[in-house]
């Protein structure tokens, strides 16, 4: 008799932080990927507005609208079992007010599936995520290099070098933990900075790009995979080159076809 599946909620990656277990972490699009990441055993599904980049093709993360990312939650939703599934908020979708946070966060939860929404920022967002937790949907934090922001930034580079960037930084982290949010994202951010807000923090943080002190590690899974065109940033580690053997499988099969091979005449 096969045991139940061991759904994994918010409140049992704090349990994890606890054990000193590491939380790996995903972003999926699909359903037919994620059902392949559930059942590896991966934690939690993030359903990244990086599918704006990864999957539809724009330079940013800025494009992606809401109903895009309702479309895509639901599919990964339908695909897993085990890991918690997280919705990344997409701009402009909490920024303007509490109000349209809690409405489009209802959205990702009740269209969606989402058990959880993740949200870019620090003070900014307090009120929100606050606000949210309040009404029952957990949500997760992201600090450091904030996609959202890349037009401020000047670029996707590392945040928090300087003292006092540094010293910002943990103490949003402190907020969003008091703010009641379950658990942290730290992106591309200096190692030893990780080190001390995974300390300072009950709540588990993941990281990317962050080094190997965080609570957990989170990478796009087409860079894990070997799928995107562009070369994978330097703190992604490719464990197989999938698009070169889906290109040698593809251009197989339309060779037999041009040769009369496919289908067989038997």
């Amino acid at each position: 008799m096969n045991e139940p599946v061991k759904k994994v909620w918010p409140l049992r990656l704090k349990e994890m932080k606890q054990r000193g277990e590491k939380i790996a972490m995903l972003t999926a699009y699909d359903a037919t990927m994620a059902r392949l990441l559930d059942c590896a055993g991966i934690d939690v599904l993030l359903v990244g507005d990086s599918l704006g980049m990864v999957v539809l093709g724009y330079n940013t993360t800025l494009p992606v609208t809401m109903d895009a990312m309702v479309h895509h939650t639901a599919a990964v939703s339908r695909g897993t079992e085990r890991a918690l599934v997280v919705a990344d908020m997409p701009f402009l979708s909490y920024q303007a007010s509490v109000s349209d946070a809690v409405r489009n966060a209802g959205r990702l939860v009740q269209e969606g599936g989402a058990k959880a929404v993740k949200m870019e920022g620090g003070q900014a967002v307090l009120e929100t995520a606050a606000r949210l937790v309040e009404i029952g949907i957990p949500v997760m934090g992201h600090l450091g290099l904030t996609p959202q922001s890349v037009n401020r930034m000047g670029g996707f580079r590392q945040q928090g070098k300087s003292k006092e960037a540094a010293h910002r930084l943990v103490e949003d982290a402190k907020a969003l933990e008091t703010a009641g949010i379950f658990a942290i994202v730290l992106e591309s951010i200096p190692s030893d900075l990780a080190k001390t807000v995974s300390a300072e923090l009950n709540i588990p943080t993941i990281g990317i790009g962050a080094g190997p002190h965080c609570d957990g590690q989170v990478l796009v899974s087409y860079d894990v995979l070997g799928l995107t065109e562009n070369a994978a940033p330097s703190f992604a580690k490719r464990y197989a080159q999938l698009g070169d053997a889906i290109s040698e499988a593809v251009a197989k099969y339309a060779q037999e076809v041009r040769d009369g091979r496919f289908p067989s005449l038997d």
